[in-house]
């Protein structure tokens, strides 16, 4: 509990909560010593509330721009609809027209639609202004002071204290990679029913691909602080050695069927594995405690216990089965032990770089780490291009505008006392996807609710000023720093800040709750009927872009692992950039499919397809990931004209597929007899080496390295190669059915 409570106080969501919090204090208290008067601060702190959506992680650069964004879409809007505030006839139609434009910015990106927030927010907040003591310009002016006032706190804090997002954000990267590889132990031993650990995997890729997005803006910037340019090399090996964990918990390729009929009569040979890997994903959890100084840094581990039971169990398995029957899974359990072997060392590689944090700098950063940077493109095009019916943007923009509009008139025409909460309910509400406005209205009534009933117990318990004070400063830390991991409390803490704030100033506090309910309700109920029935952007009808996008990264990962194979040496950037979209797009995919499970029954279309393509698409990830890490970490001899064959097949079927989901099918074909005959030629060079080595084994000769390697790379990567093959053939069969 304590722990997890210091954690809490550790974590980049309360230090912004509490940055937030203090905005608003500072300028409050300012406001009423120097001017006597709650009504400047409160402008002030209302700069500073809109300013902070477009605080999230990433770097200086980016965090100050997006802020200045929020700030000027702030003022400008603020001062419009203030100028027009007794102008319904003017203001209906403002409204319609800013509601779509701002949130038709989120185009641009995951930052833009933070900025878009803020002016949505700003939309809502202008029309709760009817202050006599200052002009809609003073006040529009105090909100752009406030927005300033957060912005220099806000970067001040990064850069006073650089390590703390970063830290934050390695820490998480660290903790789901730990769970995604003991799920990988877990599937490894499961054999009544995989389904839901591999819904559990697929669930993580997308976590684990957007946490190693955010840390490559952090970490990955061309241009380095002088003061911290060690660090951040450090951060960069670190990040590098845990991609390479998840990359080769990924390319564990395993066809779970064939591994149970082979070890049916032998599982224990995979429990033992299974200890190996939960014992790395408790390492890469320990490594995570050590960063938040929870834990001191140790190299003690069971690795090598671990490790010569498992070559135990290898032994007396080949003696137990006898050869040439127990080749294949002896082979299999060799291929495996070495993958995990490399997570090992990949592992103690980062506790040998925590150890020498700050003794050993000559480290070097990642060669051509900028490129690594996933761009934002801010081309204007990109309004124009995404103007259609075919965009969920665009469809949201609509969306919105008319449910805020019916809220608008709804509000006005019930005469609420503080109506313009209708109008913010529907804003942090709605989100393009019907599956998260869904989530996000049923927990933000219940947090509301739970806020309020809260609020009034404590009223009717006291009406001590100061009690109130405390419990809104409080309610508005904790409320804003759980927003991104528990919209339901945020709400009823939220809930709680406004209520003791309005019980501040407002005679009637019962009243207020009342009203902050009913509101609310409506808000939520607007939002929630519109994303069903307003020009609803079903996920699938947009899913096919996603498929098609994901098979543009296998294209690009294959041809690159194809390079590799015949050039040998170090590996190039472009190999790397490859692998890294592949993995991002299936990542979209696994995504995709998430908000299509939450949709309902009836919108879900083809679902059952979806998923088993979904399944498809992963373990095609999968398979090329663990294809190009054995080219990698291995000395591969000359490549077999059968293996050019299979790629050229295997890349065929790939854009076959593509043509298919975009309905533009060619009917250009291969030959299936070249296919046929490099099947033949895998399989009697397999058997040629499989006899060869029986004759020494007849002979009492131990195996060669040079044996060894030509068995393993044979076996591995025809193996590999028939999997991609038919993996590829069961994408056609199935997006055929769609």
């Amino acid at each position: 509990m304590i722990k997890n409570l210091i954690r809490y106080f550790k974590s980049i969501y309360f230090i912004k909560a509490f940055l937030v919090a203090l905005a608003m204090v500072i300028a409050v208290i300012v406001s009423v010593y120097f001017f006597d008067s709650y009504n400047v601060g409160f402008s002030i702190a209302l700069g500073a509330i809109l300013c902070a959506p477009s605080d999230v992680s990433g770097s200086v650069k980016h965090k100050f721009y997006g802020m200045v964004a929020s700030i000027i879409l702030a003022f400008s809007i603020t001062l419009l609809i203030g100028s027009f505030n007794n102008y319904p006839f003017i203001l209906a139609p403002l409204l319609i027209i800013l509601v779509f434009l701002v949130s038709y910015i989120s185009v641009f990106g995951f930052r833009a639609s933070l900025i878009s927030l803020s002016g949505l927010i700003a939309i809502v907040l202008a029309f709760g202004h009817h202050s006599t003591e200052i002009s809609i310009l003073e006040h529009s002016l105090f909100i752009l002071l406030g927005g300033v006032w957060y912005l220099i706190l806000a970067i001040s804090t990064q850069l006073l204290l650089p390590a703390v997002q970063a830290d934050f954000l390695f820490v998480q990267l660290l903790e789901k990679t730990a769970e995604f590889i003991k799920i990988r132990g877990a599937l490894l031993v499961e054999t009544n029913d995989r389904s839901s650990l591999l819904e559990q995997h697929f669930k993580l890729q997308t976590e684990i691909n957007e946490l190693q997005e955010n840390i490559r803006e952090v970490v990955l910037e061309k241009k380095f602080n002088s003061g911290f340019s060690h660090r951040i090399r450090r951060q960069q090996l670190i990040f590098s050695k845990i991609i390479e964990i998840y990359e080769l918990g990924i390319s564990n390729t395993i066809d779970y069927e064939k591994l149970d009929a082979i070890f049916k009569d032998h599982h224990e040979k995979l429990d033992e594995f299974k200890l190996l890997i939960f014992e790395v994903s408790e390492k890469l959890k320990h490594i995570s405690k050590v960063i938040l100084k929870e834990e001191k840094l140790t190299y003690q581990n069971n690795f090598k216990v671990l490790l010569k039971k498992i070559e135990n169990h290898i032994e007396i398995y080949k003696i137990k089965v006898g050869l040439p029957e127990s080749r294949e899974g002896v082979i299999f359990l060799l291929n495996y032990k070495g993958y995990q072997e490399k997570q090992i060392s990949n592992l103690l590689d980062i506790i040998r770089i925590l150890d020498n944090y700050y003794k050993n700098d000559k480290i070097r950063a990642i060669k051509d780490a900028e490129q690594f940077l996933t761009p934002q493109d801010y081309d204007f095009k990109k309004l124009k291009v995404n103007f259609t019916f075919k965009s969920p943007i665009f469809r949201h923009s609509l969306r919105l505008t008319l449910t805020m509009l019916i809220g608008f008139i709804i509000g006005s025409a019930i005469e609420m006392q503080q109506s313009y909460w209708i109008l913010l309910t529907i804003v942090v509400i709605m989100r393009p996807s019907y599956g998260l406005t869904k989530e996000r209205t049923k927990n933000r009534v219940v947090g509301t609710l739970i806020g309020a009933a809260v609020g009034v117990g404590i009223i009717f318990l006291t009406q001590n000023p100061v009690v109130y004070g405390i419990i809104a400063a409080l309610s508005l830390i904790i409320g804003f720093s759980l927003v991104k991991q528990n919209y339901r409390n945020a709400a009823a803490f939220i809930t709680l800040y406004v209520v003791f704030m309005y019980a501040l100033i407002h005679p009637n506090i019962l009243k207020v709750i009342q009203f902050r309910v009913i509101d609310t309700l409506i808000g939520s109920l607007l939002a929630y009927v519109a994303n069903y029935f307003f020009w609803p952007a079903w996920e699938a009808k947009n899913i096919k872009e996603v498929l098609s996008k994901s098979i543009d990264g296998f294209l690009a990962f294959l041809q690159q692992i194809d390079v590799l194979y015949h050039k040998k040496g170090e590996v190039p950037t472009v190999y790397a950039l490859a692998r890294k979209e592949a993995f991002l797009q299936v990542g979209n995919l696994n995504a995709a499919y998430q908000r299509l499970a939450q949709e309902p029954k009836s919108r879900q279309e083809n679902i059952a397809i979806f998923y088993e393509l979904m399944t498809i698409f992963n373990t095609y990830l999968s398979s090329l990931s663990s294809l190009g890490m054995y080219i990698r970490t291995n000395k591969t001899g000359k490549v077999p004209l059968q293996f050019e064959v299979y790629v050229k097949h295997i890349l065929s079927n790939l854009e076959k597929a593509k043509e298919l989901l975009n309905n533009t099918e060619s009917t250009i074909g291969l030959e299936t007899e070249e296919l046929a005959i490099a099947t033949k030629n895998y399989d009697d060079y397999f058997q040629s080496l499989s006899n060869e080595r029986d004759k020494e084994i007849e002979k009492g000769l131990p195996i060669t390295k040079e044996m060894r390697s030509q068995l393993h790379e044979t076996q591995l990567v025809s193996e590999q190669v028939r999997w991609l093959l038919s993996l590829s053939e069961s994408l056609i069969k199935n997006i055929k059915k769609i």
